[in-house]
């Protein structure tokens, strides 16, 4: 389901990984270019996706119904709740029950999907329906859905990284609006802790990589790095965007209080996705967080108002206030798959029909993946979900990039800031050296 996209990226990245290991023997398919199957005729295609509760299976049943309205002669057979790993599996075998069109939750393998053919290179599709991707995605899902000139994905929907705060709590101490700059939310973070104890009776931000939704790649996009260099290799201990990045985290868990402290304090709080996450009871005064935070946290019926901004920027980019990590769903066309022109309408109506992505992300309340649905007047949110819509067309918004090997250089990163953010590595410059000569090898090691 939406509001579990993010979690199910960062916590199964291995895992999905190493599944996706298999894909270096998948079938090779014929490609978009070579693609055969005459799109006007009686067909029927397998749409396998990853959705699976009641209001989200509604609203795919809803989206595809409209799909074969408009093309009455392609019938599509949906099979909903499929794992990365089942898709994967059907992906290698094919046969007449393997999927034609698939979405995955999971952006950090397109680098596989692209690199071992599983799924088709989708240009000279856009090209043959002379659709220009440049001008139809917002930029950052235009990135994380290609991998080294293979467009093998489409974004299908997204998800916005922004930052939640407690209006109420900000007026008691005084603060007027939200942290456009780090500093000022340093100061800001401190100010809205009130010590209790060991504890916290209030904590401004939990800073800790553990935290909700806190991982290395959030706090980085609003430091604009770049993860690789021309040459294939990791820009980790070269560009100081990261360096500043673990500085001012490391930096926000000393002031707010220790690693220990911080730790223990966390794990007395309620869990991401349950009515008790500390935002929620008004435990903790600022969350970094994605879209679907807004709808769950109104349903827990807050003591205070919630406000919704923009995450802070560094000092020296204040004029870039306004962006943010964009991730989502993505689509694809089976390699294995004989009907890939009718497939591709299917694609082409989902991820590019502006009624129909405005239509979807009103149901699934994720921020639509289109530069016209973003500006449509049929878009039903609440106004400040408006925050996530404005950072999804950002051209400065970042997200981060497809490897060979999928998340596992996202999963080494977020490891080694564990480890700097509770000492166990108190020289940072050697430990980004260090780090990126892991990213860089095992990257080697995947080719």
């Amino acid at each position: 389901m939406p509001e579990a996209i993010p979690v199910l990226a960062r916590k199964t990245a291995l895992a999905l990984t190493a599944s996706l290991a298999l894909l270096a023997t998948a079938c090779t398919g014929r490609s978009g270019a070579g693609a055969t199957d005459d799109a006007t005729e009686e067909a029927t295609i397998n749409f396998w996706h990853a959705w699976s509760a009641p209001n989200e299976v509604k609203a795919v049943e809803s989206l595809v119904a409209g799909f074969e309205k408009e093309h009455p002669n392609i019938h599509v057979n949906v099979v909903g709740n499929m794992t990365d790993d089942k898709i994967n599996q059907a992906l290698r075998s094919g046969g007449g029950s393997a999927p034609d069109v698939i979405s995955s939750f999971t952006t950090n393998n397109v680098g596989k999907f692209c690199s071992s053919g599983a799924l088709v290179d989708l240009d000279p599709f856009f090209e043959k329906s002379r659709i220009d991707p440049e001008k139809t995605f917002p930029k950052p899902m235009n990135e994380y859905t290609r991998f080294e000139g293979d467009r093998c994905t489409v974004p299908l929907l997204g998800d916005a990284y922004g930052l939640y705060y407690n209006k109420t709590a900000f007026a008691k101490a005084g603060i007027a609006h939200p942290p456009k700059t780090w500093s000022e939310f340093e100061a800001d973070a401190k100010r809205l802790t009130i010590p209790r104890g060991d504890g916290y009776r209030q904590l401004g931000f939990m800073p800790d990589y553990h935290g909700w939704e806190s991982t290395t790649e959030h706090y980085f996009a609003q430091f604009s790095p770049t993860y690789f260099g021309k040459d294939g290799k990791s820009r980790l201990a070269s560009d100081p965007a990261f360096e500043k990045g673990f500085r001012l985290q490391k930096r926000l868990v000393d002031e707010l209080g220790g690693f220990r402290r911080l730790e223990r304090f966390r794990a007395t709080l309620g869990d991401e996705w349950g009515p008790r996450h500390p935002f929620h009871t008004g435990q903790v005064a600022m969350q970094l967080d994605g879209e679907w935070r807004l709808g769950m946290a109104e349903d827990a019926k807050p003591r205070f108002e919630i406000g919704v901004a923009p995450l802070p920027v560094p000092d020296d980019q204040a004029g870039q206030y306004g962006k943010g990590y964009i991730t989502g769903t993505i689509a694809g066309i089976a390699a294995t798959s004989h009907k890939q022109n009718a497939a591709w309408e299917l694609v082409k109506y989902m991820t590019t029909d502006t009624d129909a992505v405005v239509g979807f992300a009103n149901r699934i309340h994720n921020v639509p993946s289109t530069l016209a649905a973003l500006k449509s007047p049929k878009l039903k949110h609440d106004p400040r979900f408006r925050t996530f819509l404005d950072i999804a067309a950002d051209p400065r918004s970042t997200t981060t990039p497809a490897s060979v090997n999928g998340g596992v250089y996202l999963v080494t990163i977020q490891q080694f800031g564990y480890d700097y953010e509770s000492g166990k590595v108190t020289d940072l410059r050697a430990g980004l050296r260090k780090t990126a000569a892991q990213i860089d090898t095992d990257i080697a090691q995947a080719e």
